[in-house]
């Protein structure tokens, strides 16, 4: 095993588009291409996973192991610079330590070039409540919301402030002047950080992610009170995602809660990457956007008949998981079987296809 062995594979990584990197003892190390993973070399030992997360937390500028050998993980990232930027999840596992390293590119991603529709960029137009980015972990939430981001930094006057465990993709002061806060680094938690942030004359506050009660509450309160709210959720539709937000609540909150939710809130974009006929993975989105009937539906309690006014609505914007599936196989790109297997309701749009 050579010392040299990290900084070739991040380089290997970057250059073939991996979305992953993982250093685990029991098995070769491992990149993940295109949701398929790639091996390299022997298996590694204990002591080589040992050797090669000392040497990761050394060129990320020499940050202390010794928090995550007495707590067992640890959220981080570093850049090397021609490179990329690497965002690690240290752990331990089976009493041996063990990576994950995210591959993130130093440029802001282009929303044209990822296949991201108008209907998800709009949410930009936004200047006050919220806007929920979900889906499942790692369908590129993040990377939706940094274009976002991106988009109202070149577009109008403000302050954005990112809450973020750990920073990704790095913003550069243009119209808006940006201030990017690391969890643990910059500031001690996602409470602690939104609550300080509300009295830092924001105009846009992007919120990493929603954890607890309180964070979504004080989330629920900035949104109420004039600024623009961006944080993701890990729910897949939009339906589900009002739901998991109440149901954070003690039954006795519940009422108001889903009354303040039915005011502040905005769109939710709900994502997931599925393969394309090249076996590349590429975005599909449903986008739901406050009308009054949604408004009354979440007010009400009637979260179950959202997803029919989704599917009726594409003239306000809104777009059904199914119906960009739907739109993805006419072109071509992907095939009717992966059109059925990421389908929210595969009966219905087998009758379509």
């Amino acid at each position: 095993m050579t010392e040299q062995i990290i900084p070739d594979y991040l380089s290997y990584a970057t250059e073939n588009h991996a979305s992953d990197i993982f250093i685990i003892a029991g098995r070769p190390l491992s990149v993940k291409i295109d949701g398929k993973m790639s091996i390299f070399g022997e298996r590694l030992m204990p002591d080589d996973t040992d050797r090669l997360i000392h040497q990761i937390y050394s060129m990320a500028g020499n940050r202390n192991i010794d928090p995550f050998l007495q707590t067992g993980d640890d959220d981080f990232s570093f850049s090397i610079p021609g490179l990329s930027r690497f965002r690690v999840n240290a752990y331990r596992q089976r009493g041996s330590l063990a990576a994950v390293i995210r591959v993130i590119a130093f440029d802001l991603p282009n929303p044209d070039i990822l296949h991201i529709p108008e209907e998800v960029m709009s949410a930009a137009d936004f200047t006050k409540g919220m806007v929920l980015v979900t889906g499942p972990a790692g369908s590129g939430k993040s990377t939706t919301m940094a274009c976002i981001v991106d988009r109202i930094n070149h577009s109008r006057e403000g302050h954005i402030i990112t809450l973020e465990d750990p920073l990704e993709y790095l913003h550069r002061h243009d119209k808006c002047i940006v201030s990017q806060r690391e969890i643990c680094t910059d500031t001690e938690s996602y409470l602690v950080s939104l609550r300080a942030t509300l009295r830092q004359s924001p105009d846009v506050i992007l919120l990493g992610e929603m954890r607890d009660y309180e964070t979504i509450q004080t989330a629920m309160t900035a949104a109420e009170t004039g600024h623009l709210v961006l944080s993701s959720l890990h729910t897949t539709g939009a339906a589900n995602t009002i739901g998991r937000i109440v149901d954070v609540f003690e039954p006795s909150q519940q009422r108001q809660v889903s009354i303040q939710l039915s005011m502040v809130l905005q769109a939710v974009i709900s994502q997931q990457l599925v393969p394309d006929i090249n076996g590349h993975n590429i975005p599909v989105f449903e986008v739901m956007r406050l009308n009054p009937a949604i408004r009354n539906m979440i007010r009400d309690n009637k979260v179950h008949q959202i997803d029919g006014v989704i599917s009726s609505s594409a003239h306000e914007g809104m777009r059904a998981m199914d119906q960009s599936l739907l739109e993805l196989y006419k072109q071509g790109r992907i095939t009717r079987e992966t059109a059925l297997k990421y389908a929210s309701n595969g009966d219905m749009l087998k009758r379509k296809l």
